[in-house]
Protein backbone atom coordinates (compact mmCIF):
# COMPACT_ATOMS: atom_id res chain seq x y z
CA UNK A 1 0.00 0.00 0.00
CA UNK A 2 3.01 2.58 1.16
CA UNK A 3 4.52 1.64 -2.48
CA UNK A 4 1.04 2.61 -4.10
CA UNK A 5 0.89 5.92 -2.15
CA UNK A 6 4.43 6.54 -3.33
CA UNK A 7 3.39 5.81 -7.12
CA UNK A 8 0.43 7.90 -6.90
CA UNK A 9 2.19 10.89 -5.40
CA UNK A 10 5.20 10.79 -8.36
CA UNK A 11 2.29 10.48 -11.05
CA UNK A 12 0.73 13.73 -9.23
CA UNK A 13 4.03 15.93 -9.10
CA UNK A 14 4.28 14.77 -12.89
CA UNK A 15 0.66 15.31 -14.14
CA UNK A 16 -0.12 17.63 -12.35
CA UNK A 17 2.71 19.45 -10.99
CA UNK A 18 1.87 18.89 -7.40
CA UNK A 19 5.01 19.02 -5.46
CA UNK A 20 5.46 15.43 -3.55
CA UNK A 21 6.23 17.41 -0.26
CA UNK A 22 2.79 19.52 -0.31
CA UNK A 23 1.03 15.97 -0.65
CA UNK A 24 2.96 14.69 2.10
CA UNK A 25 2.01 17.56 4.05
CA UNK A 26 -1.28 16.95 3.33
CA UNK A 27 -1.67 13.21 4.52
CA UNK A 28 0.08 14.63 7.90
CA UNK A 29 -2.44 16.86 8.14
CA UNK A 30 -5.52 14.44 6.85
CA UNK A 31 -4.15 12.08 9.54
CA UNK A 32 -3.93 14.27 12.78
CA UNK A 33 -7.74 15.93 11.22
CA UNK A 34 -8.51 12.29 11.45
CA UNK A 35 -7.65 11.79 15.02
CA UNK A 36 -9.52 14.83 16.03
CA UNK A 37 -12.88 13.75 14.68
CA UNK A 38 -11.98 10.51 16.36
CA UNK A 39 -11.23 11.81 19.64
CA UNK A 40 -12.39 15.31 19.83
CA UNK A 41 -8.98 16.93 20.68
CA UNK A 42 -5.24 16.40 18.98
CA UNK A 43 -3.47 18.98 20.38
CA UNK A 44 -0.95 16.67 21.88
CA UNK A 45 -0.44 14.87 18.34
CA UNK A 46 2.19 15.16 15.50
CA UNK A 47 1.86 12.97 12.27
CA UNK A 48 4.90 12.24 9.95
CA UNK A 49 5.42 10.41 6.99
CA UNK A 50 8.43 8.40 5.95
CA UNK A 51 9.32 10.48 2.34
CA UNK A 52 11.30 7.47 1.26
CA UNK A 53 8.83 4.11 2.42
CA UNK A 54 5.46 6.32 2.64
CA UNK A 55 5.21 4.62 6.36
CA UNK A 56 4.16 7.43 8.88
CA UNK A 57 3.55 7.27 12.89
CA UNK A 58 1.00 8.94 15.13
CA UNK A 59 2.44 10.16 18.20
CA UNK A 60 0.19 11.24 21.29
CA UNK A 61 2.07 12.82 23.86
CA UNK A 62 0.57 11.76 27.27
CA UNK A 63 1.53 13.24 30.38
CA UNK A 64 2.26 10.43 33.37
CA UNK A 65 -0.75 11.05 36.17
CA UNK A 66 -1.20 8.78 39.54
CA UNK A 67 -5.06 8.28 38.35
CA UNK A 68 -6.24 9.16 34.54
CA UNK A 69 -8.67 11.91 34.18
CA UNK A 70 -8.64 12.16 29.93
CA UNK A 71 -7.02 8.65 28.60
CA UNK A 72 -6.48 11.32 25.57
CA UNK A 73 -3.83 13.00 26.94
CA UNK A 74 -2.83 11.23 29.96
CA UNK A 75 -1.14 7.94 30.71
CA UNK A 76 -0.90 6.04 34.16
CA UNK A 77 2.01 5.12 36.29
CA UNK A 78 1.79 2.07 35.59
CA UNK A 79 1.40 1.75 31.55
CA UNK A 80 3.83 4.41 31.25
CA UNK A 81 6.74 2.21 33.32
CA UNK A 82 5.36 -1.10 30.89
CA UNK A 83 6.85 1.63 28.22
CA UNK A 84 10.34 2.27 29.89
CA UNK A 85 10.47 1.90 34.20
CA UNK A 86 12.39 5.36 34.26
CA UNK A 87 9.02 7.78 33.75
CA UNK A 88 7.83 9.06 36.92
CA UNK A 89 4.25 11.19 37.58
CA UNK A 90 4.68 15.01 35.42
CA UNK A 91 6.51 12.82 32.43
CA UNK A 92 5.84 13.29 28.91
CA UNK A 93 5.63 9.73 26.97
CA UNK A 94 5.41 9.68 23.66
CA UNK A 95 2.45 7.04 22.79
CA UNK A 96 2.25 5.70 19.43
CA UNK A 97 -1.37 5.45 18.28
CA UNK A 98 -2.36 2.71 16.02
CA UNK A 99 -4.84 4.49 12.78
CA UNK A 100 -6.70 1.25 13.09
CA UNK A 101 -8.60 2.92 15.96
CA UNK A 102 -10.21 5.25 14.10
CA UNK A 103 -13.69 5.03 12.98
CA UNK A 104 -14.84 5.08 9.17
CA UNK A 105 -16.14 8.51 9.14
CA UNK A 106 -13.07 10.04 10.69
CA UNK A 107 -11.35 7.80 8.34
CA UNK A 108 -13.50 9.18 5.47
CA UNK A 109 -12.55 12.53 6.39
CA UNK A 110 -9.48 12.32 6.12
CA UNK A 111 -9.96 11.19 2.36
CA UNK A 112 -11.79 13.58 1.86
CA UNK A 113 -9.19 16.28 3.03
CA UNK A 114 -6.38 14.92 0.66
CA UNK A 115 -8.74 14.72 -1.85
CA UNK A 116 -9.61 18.84 -1.30
CA UNK A 117 -5.46 19.51 -1.11
CA UNK A 118 -4.86 17.64 -4.54
CA UNK A 119 -7.73 19.74 -5.95
CA UNK A 120 -6.51 23.19 -4.33
CA UNK A 121 -3.20 22.49 -5.23
CA UNK A 122 -4.01 21.38 -8.79
CA UNK A 123 -5.95 24.88 -9.39
CA UNK A 124 -2.75 26.90 -8.01
CA UNK A 125 -0.22 24.96 -10.39
CA UNK A 126 -2.60 25.57 -13.20
CA UNK A 127 -2.64 29.38 -12.08
CA UNK A 128 0.76 29.75 -11.17
CA UNK A 129 1.45 28.49 -14.85
CA UNK A 130 -0.50 30.65 -16.54
CA UNK A 131 -0.24 33.85 -14.45
CA UNK A 132 3.60 33.55 -15.44
CA UNK A 133 2.32 33.60 -19.37
CA UNK A 134 -0.05 36.99 -18.69
CA UNK A 135 0.89 39.30 -21.05
CA UNK A 136 2.46 36.87 -23.56
CA UNK A 137 1.05 34.75 -26.20
CA UNK A 138 0.45 31.27 -26.25
CA UNK A 139 -1.10 28.67 -28.58
CA UNK A 140 -4.40 27.22 -28.24
CA UNK A 141 -6.87 25.00 -30.06
CA UNK A 142 -10.32 25.69 -30.91
CA UNK A 143 -12.56 23.22 -29.05
CA UNK A 144 -15.83 24.65 -29.75
CA UNK A 145 -17.87 27.54 -30.82
CA UNK A 146 -20.68 28.42 -27.98
CA UNK A 147 -22.69 31.03 -29.64
CA UNK A 148 -20.57 34.13 -30.11
CA UNK A 149 -17.73 33.25 -27.95
CA UNK A 150 -15.29 30.41 -28.41
CA UNK A 151 -14.30 27.89 -25.81
CA UNK A 152 -10.05 27.12 -26.07
CA UNK A 153 -8.06 24.61 -24.93
CA UNK A 154 -4.90 25.70 -24.03
CA UNK A 155 -3.34 22.45 -22.19
CA UNK A 156 -3.59 22.48 -18.67
CA UNK A 157 -6.46 24.85 -18.51
CA UNK A 158 -9.36 25.98 -21.18
CA UNK A 159 -10.34 29.80 -21.69
CA UNK A 160 -12.79 31.58 -23.57
CA UNK A 161 -12.72 33.78 -26.33
CA UNK A 162 -14.74 36.69 -26.10
CA UNK A 163 -16.65 38.00 -28.87
CA UNK A 164 -14.97 41.61 -28.09
CA UNK A 165 -11.78 40.08 -28.24
CA UNK A 166 -12.43 38.83 -31.33
CA UNK A 167 -11.06 40.11 -35.25
CA UNK A 168 -14.36 41.03 -36.75
CA UNK A 169 -14.67 38.42 -40.00
CA UNK A 170 -12.60 35.93 -38.26
CA UNK A 171 -14.44 32.66 -38.58
CA UNK A 172 -12.54 29.27 -36.39
CA UNK A 173 -13.06 25.61 -36.55
CA UNK A 174 -13.02 23.25 -33.84
CA UNK A 175 -9.43 21.68 -33.54
CA UNK A 176 -8.12 24.87 -35.51
CA UNK A 177 -4.55 26.05 -33.56
CA UNK A 178 -4.52 29.90 -32.88
CA UNK A 179 -2.24 32.20 -31.47
CA UNK A 180 -3.37 34.09 -28.37
CA UNK A 181 -2.64 36.83 -26.45
CA UNK A 182 -3.07 36.44 -22.45
CA UNK A 183 -4.75 39.68 -20.94
CA UNK A 184 -4.87 38.56 -17.36
CA UNK A 185 -5.25 35.40 -15.24
CA UNK A 186 -7.64 35.53 -12.29
CA UNK A 187 -7.61 33.47 -9.42
CA UNK A 188 -11.19 31.89 -8.66
CA UNK A 189 -12.52 29.17 -6.59
CA UNK A 190 -13.55 27.18 -9.67
CA UNK A 191 -9.59 27.28 -10.68
CA UNK A 192 -7.57 30.15 -12.78
CA UNK A 193 -9.97 32.10 -15.31
CA UNK A 194 -7.91 33.50 -18.57
CA UNK A 195 -8.92 36.18 -20.68
CA UNK A 196 -7.23 35.75 -23.84
CA UNK A 197 -7.26 38.33 -26.67
CA UNK A 198 -6.94 38.29 -30.84
CA UNK A 199 -7.57 41.54 -31.00
CA UNK A 200 -4.54 43.39 -28.22
CA UNK A 201 -1.70 45.72 -30.19
CA UNK A 202 0.54 43.99 -28.10
CA UNK A 203 -0.28 40.18 -29.67
CA UNK A 204 0.94 41.54 -32.84
CA UNK A 205 4.34 42.85 -30.98
CA UNK A 206 4.66 39.50 -28.87
CA UNK A 207 4.46 37.68 -32.45
CA UNK A 208 7.34 39.60 -33.65
CA UNK A 209 9.40 39.21 -30.98
CA UNK A 210 8.47 35.53 -31.74
CA UNK A 211 9.48 35.46 -35.38
CA UNK A 212 12.18 38.09 -35.48
CA UNK A 213 15.23 37.22 -33.50
CA UNK A 214 16.80 40.77 -33.14
CA UNK A 215 13.84 41.87 -31.36
CA UNK A 216 13.70 38.79 -29.19
CA UNK A 217 17.16 39.44 -28.18
CA UNK A 218 16.59 43.81 -27.92
CA UNK A 219 19.22 44.42 -31.03
CA UNK A 220 16.03 46.16 -32.07
CA UNK A 221 13.34 47.77 -29.98
CA UNK A 222 9.72 48.10 -30.36
CA UNK A 223 9.06 51.61 -29.91
CA UNK A 224 5.33 51.75 -30.52
CA UNK A 225 2.45 50.33 -31.77
CA UNK A 226 -0.97 51.04 -33.02
CA UNK A 227 -3.44 48.53 -34.42
CA UNK A 228 -6.74 48.32 -36.04
CA UNK A 229 -7.24 43.84 -35.60
CA UNK A 230 -8.15 42.40 -38.59
CA UNK A 231 -7.42 45.61 -41.05
CA UNK A 232 -3.81 47.27 -40.44
CA UNK A 233 -1.34 47.43 -38.01
CA UNK A 234 1.72 50.20 -37.84
CA UNK A 235 4.45 49.73 -35.74
CA UNK A 236 7.65 51.86 -35.19
CA UNK A 237 11.08 50.36 -34.47
CA UNK A 238 14.52 51.37 -33.48
CA UNK A 239 17.92 50.05 -33.23
CA UNK A 240 20.89 51.31 -31.32
CA UNK A 241 22.79 49.51 -33.70
CA UNK A 242 23.98 51.50 -36.53
CA UNK A 243 25.23 48.46 -38.36
CA UNK A 244 21.56 46.72 -37.65
CA UNK A 245 18.62 48.17 -40.07
CA UNK A 246 15.48 47.70 -37.64
CA UNK A 247 13.25 47.77 -40.49
CA UNK A 248 15.01 45.52 -42.82
CA UNK A 249 15.24 42.70 -39.86
CA UNK A 250 11.94 42.95 -39.23
CA UNK A 251 10.44 42.23 -42.69
CA UNK A 252 13.16 39.71 -43.51
CA UNK A 253 14.68 37.99 -46.80
CA UNK A 254 12.06 38.32 -49.70
CA UNK A 255 9.81 39.76 -46.87
CA UNK A 256 9.59 36.16 -44.68
CA UNK A 257 9.23 37.38 -41.77
CA UNK A 258 6.57 39.92 -41.70
CA UNK A 259 4.98 37.66 -44.30
CA UNK A 260 4.63 34.83 -41.47
CA UNK A 261 2.83 37.39 -39.31
CA UNK A 262 0.80 38.52 -41.88
CA UNK A 263 -0.52 34.70 -42.11
CA UNK A 264 -0.97 34.27 -38.40
CA UNK A 265 -3.12 37.70 -38.21
CA UNK A 266 -5.23 36.42 -41.54
CA UNK A 267 -4.07 39.03 -44.32
CA UNK A 268 -4.03 41.62 -41.79
CA UNK A 269 -1.55 44.52 -43.09
CA UNK A 270 1.47 45.91 -41.34
CA UNK A 271 3.96 48.47 -41.82
CA UNK A 272 6.65 48.86 -40.44
CA UNK A 273 8.75 52.26 -40.18
CA UNK A 274 11.52 53.49 -38.20
CA UNK A 275 11.60 55.27 -35.12
CA UNK A 276 12.78 58.93 -34.75
CA UNK A 277 13.26 61.50 -31.46
CA UNK A 278 12.84 64.10 -33.80
CA UNK A 279 8.79 64.69 -34.07
CA UNK A 280 8.50 65.68 -37.66
CA UNK A 281 10.10 63.03 -39.07
CA UNK A 282 7.95 60.13 -37.07
CA UNK A 283 5.57 61.82 -38.03
CA UNK A 284 6.19 61.56 -41.76
CA UNK A 285 7.52 57.73 -41.78
CA UNK A 286 3.87 57.27 -39.84
CA UNK A 287 2.06 58.19 -42.89
CA UNK A 288 4.02 55.98 -45.18
CA UNK A 289 3.47 54.91 -47.41
CA UNK A 290 2.22 58.39 -48.79
CA UNK A 291 4.98 61.24 -49.22
CA UNK A 292 4.67 63.97 -47.30
CA UNK A 293 5.91 67.47 -48.49
CA UNK A 294 6.30 69.35 -44.67
CA UNK A 295 5.57 68.26 -41.41
CA UNK A 296 5.39 71.53 -38.85
CA UNK A 297 5.12 69.89 -35.13
CA UNK A 298 4.35 71.39 -31.75
CA UNK A 299 5.89 69.26 -29.42
CA UNK A 300 4.33 70.63 -26.11
CA UNK A 301 1.03 71.27 -27.81
CA UNK A 302 1.35 67.23 -29.22
CA UNK A 303 -0.18 68.57 -32.40
CA UNK A 304 1.19 68.72 -36.35
CA UNK A 305 0.09 70.24 -39.31
CA UNK A 306 1.30 67.83 -42.37
CA UNK A 307 1.44 69.06 -46.36
CA UNK A 308 1.41 66.55 -48.74
CA UNK A 309 1.19 66.27 -52.52
CA UNK A 310 -2.30 66.82 -54.04
CA UNK A 311 -2.29 63.12 -55.76
CA UNK A 312 -1.28 61.83 -52.18
CA UNK A 313 -3.92 63.48 -49.96
CA UNK A 314 -6.46 60.06 -50.32
CA UNK A 315 -3.44 58.25 -49.33
CA UNK A 316 -2.26 60.06 -46.38
CA UNK A 317 -5.51 59.77 -44.95
CA UNK A 318 -6.42 56.27 -45.52
CA UNK A 319 -9.80 54.94 -46.41
CA UNK A 320 -12.11 56.09 -43.56
CA UNK A 321 -8.72 57.86 -42.48
CA UNK A 322 -7.77 54.97 -41.28
CA UNK A 323 -3.99 55.87 -42.32
CA UNK A 324 -3.84 59.36 -39.91
CA UNK A 325 -5.65 57.27 -38.00
CA UNK A 326 -3.21 55.11 -36.86
CA UNK A 327 -0.41 57.64 -37.76
CA UNK A 328 -1.30 59.72 -34.83
CA UNK A 329 -1.91 56.98 -32.24
CA UNK A 330 1.54 55.65 -33.10
CA UNK A 331 3.30 58.98 -32.68
CA UNK A 332 0.70 60.41 -29.99
CA UNK A 333 -0.03 63.74 -32.06
CA UNK A 334 -3.15 65.01 -33.20
CA UNK A 335 -2.36 65.27 -36.99
CA UNK A 336 -3.82 67.88 -39.37
CA UNK A 337 -3.48 66.59 -43.18
CA UNK A 338 -3.67 69.13 -46.01
CA UNK A 339 -2.67 69.04 -49.70
CA UNK A 340 -0.05 71.43 -51.18
CA UNK A 341 -2.86 73.23 -52.94
CA UNK A 342 -5.12 73.40 -50.26
CA UNK A 343 -2.43 75.23 -48.00
CA UNK A 344 -1.39 77.18 -50.50
CA UNK A 345 -5.51 78.53 -50.45
CA UNK A 346 -4.99 78.96 -46.38
CA UNK A 347 -1.58 80.94 -46.80
CA UNK A 348 -3.51 83.03 -49.46
CA UNK A 349 -6.32 83.50 -47.23
CA UNK A 350 -4.56 84.16 -44.41
CA UNK A 351 -2.59 86.99 -46.77
CA UNK A 352 -5.85 88.65 -47.51
CA UNK A 353 -6.34 88.94 -44.02
CA UNK A 354 -2.68 90.62 -43.15
CA UNK A 355 -3.75 92.70 -46.05
CA UNK A 356 -7.16 93.63 -44.82
CA UNK A 357 -6.29 94.59 -41.54
CA UNK A 358 -3.12 96.92 -42.66
CA UNK A 359 -5.97 98.80 -44.65
CA UNK A 360 -8.39 99.30 -41.59
CA UNK A 361 -5.62 100.29 -39.45
CA UNK A 362 -5.20 103.17 -42.03
CA UNK A 363 -8.49 104.06 -42.04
Amino acid sequence: MNKELLDALEVLEKEKDISKEVMFEAIENSLVTAYKNHFEKADNVTVTVNRNTGDYQIIAAKTVVEEVKDPITEISVYDAQEIDKKYEPGDVVNVKVESKEFGRIATQNAKNVILQKIREEERKAIYDQYYGKEKDIVTGIVQKINGKNVSINLGKADAVLSEKEQVKGEVFTPTERIKLYIVEVKDTPKGPKIVVSRTHPDLVKRLFEAEVAEVKDGTVEIKSIAREAGSRTKIAVYSKNKEVDAVGACVGMNGARVNAIVSELRGEKIDIINWSENPAVLIENALSPAKVVSVVADDEAKTAKVVVPDYQLSLAIGKAGQNARLAARLTGFKIDIKSESQAKELDKIGEEEIDFSEEDEEV
